[in-house]
């Protein structure tokens, strides 16, 4: 699961990363309003936490910017504006859930697995499959004609977003935020490396389905 954190405080959005990163989430932080809005609006988060008083663009703007845009990712509020009024205002813009720091650590962990468990947020099956290929996406395992291949988290994620876009063309850009967010350690030449992975791994030819390289642009999983 793929987590947004906008947070001014910077001690603070540190120690936010690195727990959330112990319970395996994937971790993306914004540091002001105004890049926390731009990465929030590519919509490809399950769950955003979210300061009120940030510089540039407040909390509550960017919440009302992102639902009047159809962006419908879970937010919790992580702020220190704590009275009645506050708690309404930030709920009626749109917010999940609100809570006031300081905080448990516990709480916090518990209020993102509640928001990121509602039906609308869950995913319709653990298992995908496109012709006689299927993914088992919580054992990141894969399995044609009976033979089962196991995949790394990063490979099983690639190859889960491409079935679930099958017979979309992706861009190579679309990949790289979707599975690597915004590390700006990683770069385009990641995603042909993965496919490349897939590719060597995945007895793609008894499958029925094979990744189309679409040149200049990307990579499409269609049924042959």
């Amino acid at each position: 699961m793929r987590i947004l954190l906008v947070e001014d405080e910077l001690r603070l959005a540190e120690a936010l990363e690195q727990i959330l990163k112990k319970q395996g989430y994937i971790v993306d932080v914004a540091y002001d309003g105004a890049d926390g809005q731009d990465m929030a609006e590519t919509g490809i988060y399950d769950v955003i936490i979210l300061d009120r008083t940030l510089p540039n663009i407040e909390g509550v703007e960017i919440l009302k910017y992102l639902r009047a845009n159809k962006i419908v990712t879970p937010v919790i509020f992580l702020t220190a504006k704590d009275t009645v009024s506050n708690r309404v205002e930030g709920l009626d813009a749109g917010a999940d859930d609100y809570l006031v720091k300081p905080f448990a650590k516990e709480e916090l962990l518990a209020r993102v697995r509640a928001v990121s468990r509602r039906p609308e947020n869950l995913q319709e099956s653990d298992v995908l499959s496109i012709a006689s290929l299927c993914l088992d996406t919580r054992s990141c395992e894969v399995s044609v004609g009976g033979e089962k291949v196991k995949l790394t988290v990063t490979e099983a994620q690639l190859l889960g977003l491409l079935m679930r876009n099958r017979g979309q063309v992706l861009t190579k850009e679309q990949i790289l935020d979707r599975i690597w967010g915004f590390d700006k350690d990683v770069e385009i030449k990641n995603v042909e490396l993965y496919i490349f992975y897939l590719r060597k791994k995945i007895p793609f030819e008894r499958s029925g389905a094979v990744i189309s390289t679409v040149r200049g642009i990307g990579y499409c999983l269609k049924e042959i």
